[in-house]
């Protein structure tokens, strides 16, 4: 008897190349990847990586900056990369592609600058894989210029204490 077709949902289709698209990261502290979508057609994607024509942390090493989040605990990011969604915004502008109305697949739900940047680039849907453990301003945020968002999985990305 024939197996049932498990074809996937847009969703986790867009979700399953996005993942194959992170693998092109240059950061090894999160091999993320972004998928823009409009109409279920791809029109953007990038990957987190230096901005083109610089070195990769991959090559040279990480450029950490420490800051204190709104709690007083010490954090420390790498400032060398762009994140995934920014350079998948970037790819968009670059090649003259509308962003307004359409949807951006994400790892985790988005820091706070690239939330103001998928709000800014027109996005109306973003589905995530997981929650970020630092996304309250971004959820905030989304949810007042009334984009939807949509984490496909319960699970809490802390990315500060699993990729450092």
């Amino acid at each position: 008897m024939p197996e049932e077709n498990s074809r996937p949902s847009w969703d986790q289709y867009f979700l399953n190349i996005m993942r194959e698209i992170g693998a092109r990261a240059t950061c090894d502290r999160g091999h993320a990847g972004a998928i823009i979508a409009k109409d279920n057609r791809i029109i953007a994607t990038g990957y987190a990586g230096s901005p083109r024509g610089l070195q990769h942390c991959d090559d040279i090493g990480h450029l950490m900056k420490k800051s204190f989040d709104e709690n007083g605990n010490l954090k420390e990011n790498c400032v060398r990369t762009t994140h995934s969604e920014q350079n998948a915004i970037v790819q968009a502008a670059l090649h003259g592609v509308s962003t307004n109305g359409a949807t951006a697949y994400l790892p985790m739900e988005p820091c706070f600058v690239c939330a103001k940047m998928l709000v800014s680039a027109g996005i109306k849907k973003i589905v995530c894989d997981k929650h970020y453990h630092d996304a309250g301003l971004s959820r905030q945020f989304l949810k007042d210029a009334g984009i939807e968002i949509v984490v496909l999985n319960d699970e809490v990305l802390n990315y500060q204490k699993n990729n450092s």
